[in-house]
């Protein structure tokens, strides 16, 4: 919802302004996303200056654009089930787990002319994670839906820092001694705690089970 959808709404903007996408409707349909983008609009100060070059040079707002619609109630998300031919519907993930997108998904899958565009982290037993993995059918709202639909995967659009990143991150903290890895794949925490440990930066590295519980002092 806050820098993600954003980030997808300037690059169909650009994509819309260059011609290289048909001028079909979008729909933004997550009222947390949309709240979040006007926070955006309200602070072009704080924009880069590819899109001071880009948009405000031109006197354009990058995150409105002709056919892009942002939807707020439940019935106009509702509606967008009942229309026909094509467009794009903008909703934040959850990793498909409860939501509106929960909703569009099982209308969508069943459809070969659909696609459902992945561009965040799916975690192990998410629905999310269930399309990526190809799994058919699926169970949706209590139901077995087909899936029929393309479902494609972007690793582009990533919000979170990377290994290096991190690893740079924590050796300049000072006097950091322990370090908790709640986050990512088993296999890749237990990586990452082996490559902290290296840098003699920090001594312990605890990875928690559920349930576990500690004292910190």
């Amino acid at each position: 919802s806050i820098g993600r959808t954003q980030e997808m709404i300037y690059l169909l903007h650009e994509l819309w302004d260059k011609k290289l996408i048909p001028q079909l409707p979008i729909y933004i349909d997550s009222p947390l996303a949309t709240n979040a983008t006007e926070i955006f609009t309200k602070h072009p100060e704080c924009y880069d200056k590819d899109t001071f070059e880009a948009f405000l040079m031109k006197a354009h707002n990058p995150f409105t654009f002709r056919n892009l619609n942002y939807i707020r109630t439940v019935e106009e998300s509702k509606a967008l089930n009942d229309k026909h031919g094509p467009c794009i519907i903008i909703s934040a993930s959850g990793m498909i787990e409860g939501g509106r997108i929960v909703h569009h998904v099982k209308k969508a899958v069943p459809d070969h002319k659909n696609t459902i565009l992945i561009i965040g982290y799916m975690a192990e037993g998410t629905l999310g994670r269930k399309l990526l993995q190809g799994q058919n059918p699926l169970m949706i709202h209590g139901k077995e839906r087909q899936v029929a639909a393309d479902v494609v995967e972007l690793h582009s659009f990533s919000a979170h820092a990377d290994k290096h990143e991190l690893l740079e991150f924590a050796t300049h903290i000072k006097g950091l001694k322990k370090v908790f890895l709640v986050h990512g794949e088993p296999d890749q925490q237990e990586a990452f705690k082996e490559q902290l440990l290296s840098t003699k930066h920090v001594t312990d590295v605890i990875i928690p089970a559920p349930g576990d519980s500690f004292t910190l002092e």
